[in-house]
C-alpha cells in the first residue's frame, strides 16, 4: 500500500498524495450522489473509505480505524435507503426535517462522542496529531452520514459544521487535496441543502383534491 501514500504531484507548494487525492475524489462523488438521492452514494462512500483504510493501515492506525467506522456507516446507509427508496414516490428516498427530539439526540451524541474520541486520541497520541479537532471532524462525519441515511435535511447542516474545521485542519496537517476538496464540499453542501429543503417543504404541502400533484 506504500504506492497509495506516494506523491502524485505538487500544487501551490503542497505535496499531493495519491491516497489523499483518490479517496477524497470518491468522497466528493459520494456527496454529489447524495444530493441527487442516488443509492449509489453509499457504495461510492464505502469505496472511498476502503481506499483510505488501505492507505492508512499499518501506518496511521487511528486514521485506518476511522475509515473502518465510515465504511460501517456506509453499509447502514445503503440498507436504510434500500428500505425507503419508494417513499419519495420517484424511486428515491423521501427527505424530511428531523424532529426536535432527533436533533437533540444527534447534538448530544455529537458532543459526547467528540469528548470521548478526543480523550481516546489524547490517551494514545499516535492515533491523531490534533485530538480535539480530529475528533470533532470524525464524530461530525458519522453524525452527518447517519442523518443522511435517515433522509434528514440536517445532514447538510452537519456537513457545513464539519467543513468549518476540516478545511484549515487538512491544510495545517499537509493534506492539501483534502483541504481543497472540503472547499468544494462546502459549495455542494449549499446546493444540496437547498434541494433537500425544497423537497421536504413540497412533500409537507397537502395536495388539494382535483389539483395536479
Amino acid at each position: 500500500m506504500n504506492s497509495l501514500n506516494s506523491e502524485a504531484f505538487v500544487l501551490f507548494g503542497q505535496h499531493i498524495l495519491w491516497s489523499d487525492m483518490v479517496g477524497n475524489l470518491f468522497g466528493l462523488a459520494a456527496l454529489a450522489l447524495g444530493w441527487r438521492r442516488s443509492i449509489w452514494t453509499w457504495p461510492v462512500q464505502f469505496l472511498a473509505g476502503l481506499i483510505l483504510f488501505g492507505a492508512f493501515f499499518g501506518h496511521l492506525t487511528g486514521s485506518a480505524g476511522k475509515q473502518a467506522v465510515v465504511m460501517l456507516v456506509a453499509l447502514y446507509g445503503w440498507w436504510q435507503w434500500q428500505r425507503g427508496k419508494d417513499e419519495g414516490g420517484d424511486g428515491h428516498i423521501a427527505v424530511r426535517f428531523a424532529t426536535w427530539r432527533e436533533r437533540a439526540v444527534m447534538a448530544a451524541a455529537a458532543a459526547a462522542g467528540t469528548v470521548a474520541v478526543a480523550l481516546l486520541f489524547k490517551a494514545y497520541p499516535t492515533l491523531s496529531w490534533d485530538p480535539w479537532p480530529d475528533a470533532y471532524i470524525f464524530v461530525g462525519t458519522i453524525v452527518a452520514m447517519y442523518a443522511q441515511a435517515r433522509g434528514m435535511v440536517e445532514f447538510w447542516f452537519a456537513w457545513l459544521l464539519v467543513d468549518l474545521v476540516g478545511v484549515p485542519l487538512n491544510f495545517a496537517n499537509g493534506y492539501a487535496f483534502s483541504g481543497f476538496v472540503y472547499v468544494i464540499y462546502g459549495a455542494l453542501v449549499l446546493w444540496g441543502l437547498r434541494d433537500w429543503w425544497l423537497r421536504s417543504r413540497a412533500a409537507a404541502q397537502p395536495t388539494l383534491e382535483g389539483a395536479p400533484a
